[in-house]
């Protein structure tokens, strides 16, 4: 992944660099690119893991990249499912590009899991909550169409063991992916954990750690505010709950276990803290873990894989995912 800038002219509308920019032409210059890599049944082509892509909405046509280990798969045994769901500030990146398939097969490989890496729709094109809404359907098309009619997930899931995953846009999703499968509304999902690494989440209000700039993280709080109106299309501010969750909604959280983690120097570090703070201190009655990276920036595991940090980060939620669930035994 890399991005590419280009000479800022006067009729730029909204300059997100280096995620985006907006033209008050409307058109859309994207930085933020890794290339595309097709999916293959051969595992081969992924470290011993076969890839697939699915519709999982054809109304939307959101579709999603399935990862499945054949080393784990020939055992027998039922695999545990991870949701993932890729960053990208909800308007660039994708489950396709070279970056996640990387890492999300990696994830398949090391976990014994089978993966569903969900293509979200992107902002502005489609604004907030589209995203939020892409996700809750791959997560309804595996507990429910998928675990009848794919053959992967009929095969070789187990719908005991069910995990949101995601990196920093995708952390807020899978967080609030699994606010929504806790609703009693009869569309409940029933949700193990839920994976945050180094989450998007800001506030109406600056932290203290935030009032200015420390120069070391990679985004400057200003550029940051700037993000969450852009991709709500003007309809919220950065005091909005979906950045800022609430007390009553983290207690509302019904699956039994959470691991947050945060890297030393990212902006969003406090945030996640206090977000995992707040998951052990409140009413909510599941367990967290808190990962810390230190030394490390946003999203530094995507691309230095093999860093000491990125590995233990791995490992942290490899042995998360693996976690005997109590009172069943594995089969």
């Amino acid at each position: 992944m890399h991005a590419n800038k280009s000479t800022v002219g006067d009729n730029v509308a909204v300059d997100i660099y280096p995620f985006i920019r907006r033209y008050e032409d409307g058109r859309i210059e994207r930085f933020v690119r890794s290339s595309f890599v097709p999916a293959s049944a051969d595992p081969a082509a992924s470290g011993g893991v076969a890839t697939r892509d699915v519709v999982v909405d054809h109304a939307t046509g959101v579709s999603a990249r399935l990862f499945l280990p054949s080393g784990a798969a020939s055992t027998g045994r039922r695999l545990p499912v991870v949701l993932y769901i890729h960053g990208g500030s909800f308007c660039t990146d994708s489950a396709f590009s070279r970056t996640y398939h990387r890492y999300a097969a990696s994830l398949a490989a090391r976990a014994g899991a089978l993966v569903v890496s969900v293509e979200y729709r992107l902002a502005p094109e489609h604004p907030i909550p589209a995203a939020y809404d892409d996700a809750w359907a791959a997560l309804r098309w595996v507990a429910t169409t998928a675990s009848l009619s794919d053959p992967w997930i009929s095969a070789h899931a187990d719908p005991r063991r069910v995990f949101l995953a995601g990196d920093s846009v995708g952390g807020n999703i899978a967080y609030h992916t699994a606010v929504r499968a806790s609703r009693d509304d009869g569309n409940s999902v029933d949700v193990e954990g839920v994976i945050i690494v180094q989450p998007y989440l800001w506030g109406g209000e600056r932290l203290p750690a935030e009032e200015a700039w420390d120069g070391v993280a990679m985004f400057p709080p200003e550029l940051v505010e700037k993000l969450w109106p852009f991709v709500t299309a003007g309809q919220a501010g950065n005091d909005d709950p979906r950045i800022d969750p609430p007390d009553e909604e983290i207690a509302s959280l019904k699956c039994r276990r959470a691991l947050v983690a945060l890297a030393g120097k990212d902006i969003f570090r406090h945030r996640a803290r206090r977000l995992a703070a707040r998951m052990r201190d409140g009413a909510w009655k599941g367990s967290v873990t808190l990962v810390e990276l230190e030394g490390e920036d946003h999203c530094f595991h995507l691309y230095r894989p093999q860093r000491a940090t990125s590995h233990k980060l791995m490992e942290s939620i490899m042995q998360f995912i693996n976690q005997p669930i109590r009172g069943i035994s594995k089969i």
